[in-house]
């Protein structure tokens, strides 16, 4: 169905640009490719900013940008304030966002203050002796007696945590490559640093940040050995998943810090934060960093982006962890983003994907918080399988086969079929084009009423006109085995949202059906029938 009947639009209450937002996330290296060089930057971003614009979304979310070696793709900084040749300059920075801003759009920018690059130079002066003004600005211990790293701590990407440095004579700390040094945050002047850095980008426009692995920025100085993980059915690829991560990361001054760096963005008037938290102990980690509107705007873990399988209990129980509690924070949520799979290839046979993808599209929209749509989704991008050969991501080459792929959720936008690499780049691409891209270009779908980007639009459209998706209280009314529905609702705006994730056609219809009005759906349901993967969204009638 392409076209439903809306309600006439209503004043919204007040609210802060943020809460409710639908936020797009741009990863520069993938979006739009200027220059021929077969890799995304910023000048591509900034000609691509109307399409952005043309959603109906808040903001953009951008990844990192910054000078780097590339060896994590950004998330190893060499330098907080400079712009990496390969995505453009400084100038072209400001370009971005002055068009993003004329355009309506707010801009989000990564900050990654957990560690940084092994060039940088901060870095680079710290691990020349023990004795420099920079000595203590990164993680630093002795080997034990026998000579081995300080703890039993592992990194995410495989290996111990520890690598040695024959310059001090003592071991750094990295949670992620070896390139990635961590930096002590526990020291002030470092803290200082980064709110410094903070400073600079606020000062040329940003409306705010997403904080990169927030919870990994502080360890215990102790150094005390993890303990290791319970038994689990899970699978084990790394070193790193035989651990309970107490000591490696999680320390209980991290939300001190937050308070410092919201005591600065409150200056700058209505800056968004959102901190990215993952791990066993993300929902509580989430909370103390986002409560008593002291810290961090919202925060969002890992509930749907490593999800294999969506099911309404999954969405209940991840919903119900965030209620409209006065000093609890607000929630963010995501089905995808640059380092998880597609969300319609963990969720969804080859042959229901585009069903699913609309299906999602719709729930992801109706739920109580913050959005973020990952490039692509507007248009039912499904992951791509990247062989060996053209592999690019650190941990997928370390840990091939087994690991999940993260270079397969980072392909190339495709802007234009038939044109050369569909519209990216008029070069060689940097990864692989999906296969079966071309069909989903910009190009094919921007003209059609019934396509994935059209239905976006109108669903954007939906929430940003609807008090009750924006700012509403979630009532679950039902969660079985495939059907999953629930209230939204806040001063007389009340929407109720049923969703079927299965491929069957249930028998459900709500308690009072002739109170209520359907005024959107996603599949090939009739009436209050869901369908095969379908969805609904119906308003209360007032008399």
């Amino acid at each position: 169905m392409t076209n439903m009947m809306v309600s006439p639009a209503r004043k919204l209450l007040a609210r802060e640009w943020w809460r409710g937002a639908t936020i797009y996330q741009i990863y520069p290296r993938s979006f739009a490719d200027s220059n021929g060089d077969g890799i995304g930057d910023l000048p591509g971003i900034t000609a691509r900013l109307d399409h952005v614009a043309s959603l109906g979304v808040d903001a953009i979310w951008l990844s990192p940008f910054f000078t780097s070696p590339m060896k994590d793709f950004g998330y190893d900084v060499a330098d907080y304030r400079g712009v990496d040749p390969i995505f453009g300059t400084l100038d072209d920075f400001d370009d971005l966002v002055a068009r993003g801003h004329a355009l309506g759009l707010k801009i989000i920018i990564d900050q990654v203050y957990s560690h940084t690059s092994d060039v940088h130079d901060w870095f680079q002066q710290s691990r020349a002796d023990r004795a420099n003004p920079l000595a203590d600005w990164y993680v630093w211990a002795d080997a034990k007696p026998d000579g081995s790293p300080p703890s039993n701590w592992q990194s995410v990407f495989g290996g111990p945590a520890w690598t040695w440095d024959a310059r001090r004579g003592q071991y750094y700390m990295h949670n992620f490559l070896s390139s990635q040094p961590q930096l002590n945050l526990h020291l002030p002047a470092v803290q200082d640093a980064l709110i410094d850095t903070a400073r600079f980008w606020l000062d040329r426009g940003v409306d705010g940040f997403r904080m990169d692995a927030i919870n990994f920025s502080m360890h215990n100085p102790a150094l005390t050995d993890n303990p290791p993980a319970p038994p689990s059915n899970a699978p084990r690829t790394r070193p790193f998943d035989f651990q309970r991560h107490i000591h490696n990361q999680s320390h209980a001054d991290i939300p001190r810090f937050i308070a410092r760096l919201r005591a600065v963005l409150d200056g700058y008037g209505d800056r968004f934060t959102v901190a990215e938290v993952g791990g066993e102990d993300n929902d509580r980690e989430m909370k103390a960093f986002t409560a008593d509107n002291r810290h961090f705007d919202s925060a969002y873990g890992f509930d749907f982006l490593y999800a294999p399988k969506l099911t309404p209990g999954l969405v209940r129980e991840a919903l119900e962890r965030w209620p409209d509690t006065p000093g609890l924070g607000w929630p963010s949520w995501a089905f995808s983003n640059h380092d998880a799979p597609r969300a319609i290839s963990r969720w969804a046979a080859p042959a229901h994907r585009d069903a699913y993808a609309r299906l999602t599209m719709l729930l992801l929209l109706c739920l109580r918080g913050d959005v973020f749509v990952y490039q692509g989704e507007e248009l039912g991008l499904d992951q791509v399988d990247i062989g060996f050969d053209d592999l690019k991501d650190p941990e997928a080459i370390a840990n091939w086969p087994l690991t999940l792929n993260r270079d397969g959720a980072r392909t190339p936008i495709p802007w234009c079929d038939p044109a050369p690499a569909l519209g990216f780049s008029t070069g060689k691409p940097w990864l692989p084009i999906g296969p079966d891209h071309a069909a989903l270009a910009v190009s094919r779908q921007q003209d059609d009423p019934a396509s994935m980007l059209a239905l976006t639009k109108r669903l954007i459209a939906l929430r940003r006109g609807r008090d009750a998706l924006l700012l509403g209280d979630m009532r679950f009314t039902e969660a079985s085995d495939t059907v999953l529905s629930f209230e939204r609702s806040v001063d007389g705006d009340v929407l109720l949202c049923a969703f079927n994730l299965g491929a069957g056609d249930p028998d459900w219809l709500p308690g009072d059906p002739e109170n209520w009005r359907i005024i959107e759906r996603v599949g090939t349901g009739k009436g209050w029938q869901l369908g095969p993967f379908g969805g609904v969204v119906a308003e209360q009638i007032t008399t």
